[in-house]
C-alpha cells in the first residue's frame, strides 16, 4: 500500500484551508437571504474581489485565471435560470463570487451540490405546504406548451410567481459545505 507523501498531504490540507473563506461567505449569503430575501451587492462584490486577490497572491497569474474562470462559470450557470425567473440576481452574483475562490471544475461541483440541495429544499417546502401535485401539474403544462407551442401555455416566469419564493442562499451554503467536505 502506498501512503501519501508529505507534499500531497500539505497540498490537500491547503486546499481545504483555502475553502474556509468562501464557506464563511456562503454562510453569510445564506444568513442575509433568509433574513432579508436579498444578498447584498457589497457582499458578493467583496467576496469576488477578495477571492480573486487571494487567487493571485496564492498562485500568481495562473491561479488568477482559474479564479476568473470559476467566476465566469458561476455566472454562466445561473444567468439562464435568472432570465427565466427561477433565481434572483443575488443568487447569480453569489455563485459567481464563490467561483472566484475556486477553479471552473470546483465551481461546477458547487453548482451541482447547490442544485441538489435547492431541489431538495423546494420539494420539502412544496410537500409541507401541500402544493406538490399542483406544482407538478403546472410544470407539465408549461413543458407541454413549450414542446408543442400551445398558445395558452404558462409564461416562463409564472411558475416562480405561483409558488412561494424560496431563498436560494441556504442551498448555496449547503453546496459550498459539500465542496469543502469533499475537496472538490
Amino acid at each position: 500500500m502506498n501512503s501519501p507523501n508529505l507534499t500531497d498531504v500539505i497540498v490537500g490540507v491547503g486546499v481545504q484551508v483555502c475553502l474556509i473563506p468562501p464557506l464563511m461567505a456562503a454562510l453569510a449569503f445564506a444568513w442575509m437571504d433568509l433574513r432579508t430575501r436579498r444578498i447584498p451587492n457589497s457582499l458578493t462584490l467583496g467576496t469576488a474581489l477578495v477571492g480573486l486577490g487571494f487567487q493571485w497572491g496564492y498562485g500568481g497569474w495562473e491561479s488568477l485565471v482559474n479564479g476568473l474562470g470559476g467566476l465566469a462559470v458561476g455566472f454562466g450557470l445561473l444567468v439562464l435560470p435568472y432570465a427565466l425567473g427561477g433565481v434572483g440576481a443575488g443568487d447569480v452574483k453569489a455563485l459567481a463570487a464563490l467561483g472566484a475562490w475556486m477553479n471552473p471544475v470546483q465551481t461546477l461541483y458547487l453548482f451541482g451540490y447547490m442544485a441538489l440541495a435547492g431541489g431538495g429544499m423546494a420539494l420539502g417546502m412544496l410537500c409541507w405546504k401541500g402544493q406538490l401535485l399542483d406544482t407538478v401539474r403546472h410544470c407539465r403544462e408549461w413543458l407541454l406548451s413549450r414542446i408543442f407551442s400551445y398558445s395558452q401555455g404558462i409564461p416562463a416566469g409564472a411558475l416562480a410567481e405561483k409558488s412561494a419564493r424560496l431563498p436560494y442562499g441556504p442551498a448555496l451554503a449547503l453546496g459550498m459545505g459539500m465542496v469543502f467536505l469533499r475537496g472538490a
